[in-house]
């Protein structure tokens, strides 16, 4: 049966190649004709480059117009200075609770002693701290001013955004969890 099967596929192979010889001889004049018509009909055309003006150069001149390098505005020296002042404090030991931002802080209660009142915070690790007046909590260096029976007032030192500081009032209620 293999011995069919290579006869068969000579077969083929000799056909295929009678078929393609034979279309080698005919005339393809008609074919050139057509390649030159498309040549013809599909002219191209190319945008002309675009004319670019010369490039003028200003020579700028400060006592013609303002100088972009000096401020015009005369600033307040009472502003800068009280502006300067208000700062953080750097050198100060940090205290236990500024490790933490200030809303993960809870105010879970009181103790009062004679004139002495401490508040009672909980920081996310389920640790009660006490704290008392002008203690120090929350990452904004955040000094207790006033500890009442509902919460923690205190008084934050942020940046304002444009290099320096500014106060903010801030509490923490108590069962605020």
């Amino acid at each position: 049966m293999s011995n069919y099967f290579k006869k068969l596929n000579i077969l083929a192979v000799t056909t295929a190649i009678t078929l393609l010889m034979s279309g080698c001889g005919k005339d393809v004049n008609d074919l050139y004709t057509f390649i030159e018509k498309e040549k013809s009909s599909n002219v191209g055309s190319v945008k002309p480059v675009p004319q670019f003006q010369p490039y003028e150069s200003f020579s700028y001149s400060a006592v013609e117009l303002r100088d972009p390098f000096v401020s015009n505005v005369e600033l307040d020296n009472e502003l800068d200075t009280a502006a300067d002042a208000l700062h953080p404090e750097r050198n100060r030991p940090k205290q236990p609770l500024e490790a933490f931002p200030l809303d993960t802080l809870a105010m879970v209660g009181i103790l009062e002693q004679k004139e002495n009142r401490w508040g009672l915070i909980k920081d996310p690790q389920n640790i009660v701290h006490r704290v008392k007046l002008n203690d120090y909590m929350g990452q904004n260096e955040g000094r207790i001013l006033e500890i009442t029976e509902t919460d923690i007032r205190l008084v934050e030192v942020v940046p304002d955004g444009i290099g320096g500081y500014i106060e903010r009032d801030a509490s923490i209620a108590i069962g605020n969890e």
